[in-house]
C-alpha cells in the first residue's frame, strides 16, 4: 500500500510540475544551511559525525539532518516535491530514482567527478539515468545471507560448515531444503524430516518469512531465482520487458513457496511488515533461520540469550551462489534552496573521509573500499563475523551479485506484483498467473 500511495503522489507531482505549481525552495532552509533527509535511525549518529566534520571543513555551512521512518519517508518526500518543501539532499533508493529523474526533480551530479573505480564494483554505474546523467553519489551497499540460531542448528545436528555449503534446486530442494526440514520442529517434537511430522502444528519453522517479496524478492526468493540463471528484465539496466513469465522463474517460485506448504517455512499469515518480520520470528524462537540483509546485522547480533550466526546463500543450478547487492546513494533536488552547499555536501558524503567515519560505526558497509574496510574492522571489534556478506563481493568466481531491477514505473510494477505474489504465497494461486501480470507490466513500460 505504501508504494501505491507514492504512485498516486507521483502522478500528482507530474501534474503539478506540468502546471508550474511546484515552486522551488526548502521550508526553513537558508543560504548557510543544507537540509538532508535519511530514513535509517541507526545511521543517524554516523552522519551527524560526518556533518560535524563537513562544517569544520566548510566554515559558514551548516547541515540540518531529518530522520524519517521508512514507512513515511517516500510519501513525505514525494509530497514535499509537490509542495515545494523538498530537502536539499536526500538518501535515494535505486528503485525510486528513475521515476524522480524522469520527472526532472533531481539535479544532475555529473560535475562532482564521481568515478566508478572509487567504489565497490557496479555501485556508481547504477545511478546513471536513461539520459546519460548521474543522479546519485554512491553511499553504501548491502548483500543478503542466511542468519541462523546456532543452538537450534546444533540441536538439529547441523554444523556451521554444513550450513555454509548448502546447495539447492527447484526439483527436490537439495541440501538446503533438507537442512530447513531438519531445523523445523512440530508441537510434538518431531522434525520436518522425521516420520509423523505434523505440518499443521509447527512450533519452530526452519525458515522465517519476509512475505511474498513483491517484484524483487530481495530477502525472499531472489537468491534462488538468480542462482537459477534468471534475471528481472531483458537488460541489466533500463530494461523494457520483465521476465516474470519465465518458466525458470515460475518453477523457482513454486518450489520456494512450496516450503510453506510442507510446513518448513512460516506461512504467509505469520508475516507482518510492522511487527513480525523475519527477524522478529527468529528473536521469538518461532523460526530457526532467516534470509536477511546486511543492514540487519546489528539487530540479529543484539538478540538477548541467542547466538546468531550467518552463512552464505546456497549454491544453485548454475553452480554459483547469488545475492542481491543493493546500493543507496545521495541525491540533490532540482529546486534545492542551497544548491551549491548541497553539491558540496554530497561530494563530501561520497568521499573516503565521510565513508571511513560511517564505517567505524559498524552499522553499514560504505561504498568505498576504505569505508568497507573500516566497517569490517568495526564489526570484528564487536565480535561479529560479517564474512558471509563480504565474500560474495570479493569472490566473483563462485558468487553472482545483482541489482534491484532498474526500470521506469517501479511503483506500478510494485502495485501489480505485490498482490500477485501474495496470492501465490497466501492463497495458493498457480504461478502461471504471473503470465498475465507480466503482460500488464510490459504494457505499462511500453507507454
Amino acid at each position: 500500500m505504501r508504494l501505491r500511495t507514492v504512485a498516486a503522489l507521483t502522478a500528482a507531482l507530474a501534474l503539478s510540475l506540468a502546471s508550474g505549481c511546484a515552486k522551488g525552495g526548502t521550508a526553513g532552509s537558508s543560504s548557510d544551511t543544507v537540509t538532508y533527509w535519511l530514513w535509517d535511525a541507526n545511521q543517524l549518529p554516523a552522519y551527524q559525525a560526518c556533518a560535524k566534520d563537513f562544517e569544520q571543513r566548510n566554515p559558514g555551512l551548516h547541515v540540518r539532518i531529518t530522520q524519517l521512518g521508512w514507512d513515511d519517508y517516500w510519501t513525505k518526500l514525494t509530497a514535499s516535491f509537490i509542495a515545494g518543501t523538498q530537502p536539499d539532499v536526500f538518501t535515494d533508493h535505486i528503485q525510486k530514482f528513475g521515476q524522480f529523474a524522469d520527472l526532472q526533480v533531481l539535479e544532475p551530479l555529473d560535475d562532482l567527478g564521481i568515478e566508478d573505480s572509487a567504489y565497490q564494483p557496479g555501485l556508481a554505474a547504477n545511478w546513471i539515468g536513461q539520459d546519460g546523467h548521474r543522479y546519485g553519489a554512491p553511499k553504501d551497499w548491502d548483500t543478503v545471507a542466511l542468519f541462523y540460531n546456532e543452538e537450534m542448528a546444533k540441536d538439529a545436528g547441523l554444523t556451521a560448515d554444513q550450513l555454509g555449503d548448502l546447495t539447492w534446486n527447484p526439483e527436490d530442494g537439495g541440501t538446503f531444503e533438507k537442512a530447513v526440514a531438519r531445523l523445523t520442529v512440530d508441537g510434538n517434537g518431531r522434525r520436518g524430516d522425521e516420520p509423523g511430522f505434523d505440518k499443521n502444528n509447527v512450533a519452530v519453522y526452519g525458515l522465517a518469512t519476509n512475505g511474498g517479496g513483491d517484484g524483487d524478492g530481495q530477502t525472499q526468493w531472489s537468491t534462488f531465482t538468480a542462482s537459477a540463471g534468471w534475471t528481472y528484465t531483458d537488460r541489466k539496466r533500463w530494461g523494457t520487458e520483465y521476465q516474470y513469465d519465465s518458466r525458470t522463474f515460475q518453477s523457482v517460485i513454486k518450489w520456494y513457496f512450496g516450503l510453506a506448504e510442507k510446513g518448513y517455512m512460516a506461512p504467509f499469515t505469520d508475516y507482518n511488515s510492522q511487527s513480525n518480520q523475519a527477524n522478529a520470528q527468529v528473536a521469538a524462537g518461532k523460526a530457526a533461520s532467516a534470509f536477511d540483509g546486511a543492514w540487519m546485522i546489528s539487530t540479529y547480533a543484539g538478540f538477548k540469550g541467542m547466538k546468531i550466526r550467518t552463512a552464505v546463500t546456497p549454491e544453485g543450478p548454475t553452480g554459483k551462489r547469488a545475492t542481491m547487492m543493493n546500493g543507496l546513494a545521495d541525491s540533490v533536488t532540482k529546486n534545492a534552496r542551497n544548491k551549491q552547499g548541497a553539491l558540496k555536501w554530497v561530494k563530501y558524503l561520497s568521499s573516503d573521509a565521510c565513508q571511513r567515519t560511517v564505517g567505524r560505526y559498524g552499522i553499514v558497509f560504505p561504498a568505498t573500499p576504505d569505508g568497507t574496510e573500516a566497517a569490517v574492522a568495526a564489526y570484528e571489534k564487536k565480535g561479529i563475523d560479517v564474512s558471509a556478506f563480504i565474500e560474495p563481493v570479493a569472490d566473483k568466481k563462485d558468487f553472482t551479485t545483482f541489482s534491484y531491477p532498474i526500470t521506469d514505473h517501479a511503483a506500478d510494477v510494485y502495485a501489480l506484483m505485490h498482490p500477485a505474489m501474495q496470492d501465490i504465497y497466501g492463497n495458493g494461486t498457480p504461478v502461471s498467473s504471473l503470465d498475465e501480470t507480466n503482460s500488464q507490466i510490459d504494457l505499462i513500460l511500453d507507454q
